[in-house]
């Protein structure tokens, strides 16, 4: 991070960020914006009931909205909108202006980019689990100045599936996403047993946001409650560092600089990492299923 004057954050927020690579702060976007995040969510949220499979076109021309096996008009199951900036002013606003923006360049700023985004949501009732994973094998850049902004479009309990975490396992080695050959988009058994001996869980009440390194170790278990767990997740990279590999979720709004200036320069960290596999379906969730 680049020495700056703090916007939004405590230096003491900051540093513990930067310590334990994640932060959960609340009051990321105004009531207003939150409010209007739940509608156009919800709104999705009954359009799938007329769809029978996973719909819509993302730019890349995968579908944009995806929906579980067990989805049904009775019990909805859109566990994943890729890139809804897209189709949704209400998240464009919010990826692009509002106190989440500021708190991620305190982080890693003051220059930042717009990498990708998509919301994430277990309705109730939902089987869907996120095993655990590092993002950077994901989204490789030529350095690990990327910040994951999770933000509670609901309230995040322990009883509805809420982001388990790692502290301080951005600190570590990055793990292989890819096992006999395949890329399952999660790390090896044993890796993820010893990483769920050390989970912590996140929670907050919806308009806070989950601010997590891209090198932290994370997962997530079904939601078994009555009440939605929906995150809107937004992945920002310091505007210096370049990406290594395609776009998993490519959207209008790749590269856009949303805080600072365009720098004109590459800033570039010694690692290795295995080229990620582009997913071919909805989404990321049936690259882990079939792990």
């Amino acid at each position: 991070m680049s020495s700056q004057a703090l916007r939004v954050l405590t230096q003491a927020q900051a540093d513990a960020f930067h310590e334990n690579g994640v932060l959960t702060v609340e009051n990321a976007v105004t009531p207003d914006q939150l409010a209007a995040l739940r509608a156009d969510f919800a709104a999705w949220v009954e359009e799938s009931r007329g769809q029978a499979e996973s719909y819509g076109k993302a730019v890349d021309g995968r579908p944009r909205f995806d929906l579980e096996a067990s989805h049904s008009a009775v019990r909805p199951g859109l566990r994943r909108v890729n890139a809804p900036v897209d189709v949704s002013e209400a998240y464009r606003q919010v990826a692009r202006d509002s106190r989440m923006v500021d708190m991620v360049a305190d982080l890693i700023g003051p220059d930042i980019r717009y990498h990708h985004s998509k919301i994430n949501s277990k309705l109730p009732g939902a089987k869907t689990e996120v095993k655990w994973h590092q993002d950077f094998p994901f989204t490789p850049h030529s350095n690990p100045d990327l910040v994951t902004a999770l933000l509670m479009v609901d309230e995040v309990t322990e009883e509805n599936g809420p982001l388990e975490v790692v502290p301080g396992s951005h600190k570590g080695p990055i793990h292989s996403l890819w096992h006999g050959g395949r890329f399952t988009g999660a790390v090896a058994d044993d890796v993820a047993a010893e990483f769920q001996k050390k989970a912590v869980k996140c929670f907050g009440p919806a308009g806070s946001v989950c601010l997590m390194h891209t090198k932290l170790a994370h997962g997530s278990a079904p939601n078994l409650s009555q009440q939605p767990r929906t995150l809107s997740i937004t992945v920002y990279a310091a505007a210096d560092a370049a990406a290594c590999s395609p776009n998993p979720v490519p959207s209008m709004l790749d590269g856009e600089i949303v805080r600072g200036v365009e720098p004109n320069r590459i800033r570039s960290t010694a690692y290795e990492v295995e080229i990620p596999e582009y997913p071919r379906g909805a989404s990321f969730f049936l690259q882990q299923e079939a792990s």
